[in-house]
């Protein structure tokens, strides 16, 4: 068994780690950090575990501690880990961006290798530190990344994606307001996500010298969790061509799926799953993508690092069902 420490715990990816992590063969829980929450039983904050963990959040961390996981905000990830020291052993998942671009991945003499295992399962079995990819990345690059092994990314691209209120974090805002939400439908950092550095420099990882622009508008969707990918582009090959080059790139995935049918969200709510779909319009090739923003876009595919990084079975805590209705 390893022991694993989580810090920033009373948020949603938090919150998603221990409910997984509780049901995980092969980890044993050590502590959860929230200096806000500390002194309190978990179960007081994600409300679902009552009965299922009787464990308090702590102000202390565990130096030497296996896995360390951290979920916490944007550019705090640096400041904690300097802040508090760990075993040289001990491995760190970061559920930030703060280590995601090629400049930050080297952080006190820690090097965090990017953890999108369709796109590097070898090097992540390898590393000792991971920077998990953001929510938005995840289902965007999944859609692109065959046709950038191939070299076909020649034209712009265009993306289009909507998330669940899940997706801007726990903590309350104008724009996550209940009555702000229901009904309601949104566009926010429109071409500026931050999201676009980590899929750009991974995107030019696999197809060399891509410099096409990506057309990102980002959508608030009134729902709670999951996001709706639609990208289009290019393309003068068929689409029983473009199926074959999808299926094939992922042959060997665990999670990632191509359906020869039409998908929605709900294929994928609650689990670690993407389903990806492809349909042509004259030149155009149209890849829509879904995954649940808090799994397969953070805490399910932290686990699967997790399991990648110790040798594990990559879908160990990791077999959830969908919920159809």
């Amino acid at each position: 068994m390893i022991k694993v420490g989580i810090v920033g715990g009373a948020g949603y990816t938090a919150g998603e780690l221990i409910r997984l992590l509780v049901n995980h063969s092969k980890v044993a829980l050590d502590f959860v950090y929230s200096t806000s929450n500390a002194g309190n039983y978990i179960y007081e904050v994600h409300q679902d575990l009552l009965g299922v963990l009787d464990l308090k959040f702590t102000d202390t961390v565990n130096p030497e501690v296996d896995v360390l996981f951290l979920c916490l905000g944007h550019g705090n990830s640096k400041k904690f880990l300097q802040e508090n020291s760990f075993s040289l052993t001990t491995k760190i998942i970061d559920l930030s961006n703060d280590f995601r671009l090629n400049n930050d991945a080297v952080f006190q003499e820690k090097e965090f290798v990017y953890g999108l295992p369709e796109l590097q399962k070898e090097a992540i079995k390898k590393a000792n530190n991971i920077a998990n990819p953001g929510c938005f990345a995840t289902a965007i690059q999944l859609a692109l990344l065959p046709l950038a092994k191939q070299d076909l990314l020649k034209s712009s691209v265009h993306v289009n994606a909507t998330t669940g209120a899940t997706g801007a974090g726990i903590s309350p805002s104008e724009t996550t307001h209940f009555s702000w939400r229901d009904n309601n439908f949104s566009v926010y950092k429109v071409f500026t996500h931050q999201h676009l550095g980590e899929i750009n420099e991974n995107l030019s990882s696999l197809q060399k010298g891509f410099s096409e622009e990506l057309f990102f508008i980002p959508n608030r969707g009134n729902f709670s969790r999951g996001i709706f990918a639609s990208i289009y582009l290019e393309f003068d090959k068929s689409i029983e061509e473009a199926f074959k080059l999808f299926e094939d790139f992922y042959k060997d995935a665990k999670f990632t799926y191509v359906s020869k049918t039409p998908i929605h969200l709900k294929q994928v709510v609650n689990t670690n799953n993407c389903f990806l779909h492809l349909q042509k319009h004259n030149n155009t090739l149209l890849i829509t993508s879904v995954i649940d923003n808090l799994l397969k876009g953070a805490s399910g595919q932290a686990i699967q690092n997790m399991n990648l990084l110790f040798g594990f079975k990559e879908t160990e805590g990791l077999q959830l069902k969908a919920t159809s209705f």
